[in-house]
């Protein structure tokens, strides 16, 4: 009886399916390529191109024209009109209301933010689709819908007015319009960074024997300063520029309820172009300045925030 072949015995001289000519060794079979993984987008040449095309036909070029025509008013021109006594009271009010809707946002949006993300209660998804009613309504709609709530004729009004307070067609008015269109920038800021906040540091700092407010202020809130301090940026941005909901409810008395924009309106209804120009571009370098200066500060916080202890 022969004896049992082994495996190496019985396996061919070649790989099957692949005739190797007699006196050729067979050559071994090179390893696949791998394909790259597919780009939706172009390449980065392309892509670069077009961003920067898109950026100069949207961004750049309306500056430049801003800047160009500001430019045919020769410097005595160009103080007199960013100055005159009627223009500096429209950016005194524009700019203090703007900062003081910003800063209630920031409070109050914090807290509307750490209401929708902490707890559970009936109509939590209505509360929170109504945050973002202020990025749907027209200005225009929520200007005309404060003064109705807030003339002394109003809903509200009507109960003010005995007391001697006076909320429509008086800069406290125009607070509360940038208020309302601008909390949704700091709940929108503020809400994620909550969701994604540990909850595994809040526990160690109670057992560590924390106290609430030690929770938040030293755990939580180092967190959230970022994104709270970009929900300010942008609620203040947006405030400065706001027009269709101001002009109803702020009387659009000059050196008392003149917010700048409605100036710039005025200008060109009167075909004052240069002049209105010269006010926007002031406008532009004063929000540029103060959005730099908080940007640099939250750059500062991240820092810090980083920082090895």
């Amino acid at each position: 009886m022969n004896p049992p072949q082994t495996s190496a015995e019985l396996s061919p001289p070649f790989p099957l399916g692949r005739p190797v000519r007699a006196g050729v060794a067979a050559a071994p079979r090179a390893a696949p390529r791998r394909r790259k993984a597919g780009r939706v987008l172009p390449g980065f040449r392309l892509t670069m191109g077009y961003t920067l095309v898109f950026l100069a036909l949207i961004v750049l070029v309306p500056l430049a024209a801003l800047l160009l025509k500001t430019a045919t008013l020769s410097w005595d021109q160009f103080w007199a009109a960013v100055t005159s006594p009627r223009v500096l009271a429209a950016y005194k009010l524009t700019f203090g209301a703007s900062f003081l809707a910003a800063l209630v946002n920031a409070g109050f949006g914090l807290l509307v933010a750490w209401v929708l993300v902490r707890y559970e209660f009936p109509g939590r998804g209505l509360v929170d689709t109504l945050v973002d009613l202020p990025f749907a309504l027209p200005t225009a709609v929520a200007g005309i819908s404060l003064t109705a709530l807030l003339a002394p004729n109003g809903w509200v009004g009507q109960y003010l007015e005995p007391l001697g307070i006076k909320a429509a067609f008086t800069p406290a008015g125009i607070v509360i319009a940038l208020i309302f269109i601008g909390i949704p920038f700091v709940v929108r800021t503020v809400q994620p960074v909550l969701e994604e906040a540990e909850a595994e540091l809040e526990e160690a700092a109670t057992v560590l024997g924390a106290s609430r407010w030690q929770t938040f202020s030293r755990v939580i809130f180092p967190t959230i300063l970022p994104a709270l301090l970009t929900g300010f940026a942008m609620a203040f941005a947006r405030a400065i520029g706001e027009y269709g909901s101001v002009i109803f409810i702020a009387g659009n008395v000059p050196m008392v309820s003149e917010i700048a924009p409605l100036v710039i309106v005025g200008k060109l209804e009167q075909y004052d172009y240069a002049g209105a120009t010269a006010v926007a571009v002031t406008m532009l370098a004063l929000s540029f300045l103060m959005l730099l200066a908080i940007n640099a500060l939250q750059a500062w916080q991240n820092r810090w925030a980083e920082a090895p202890r």
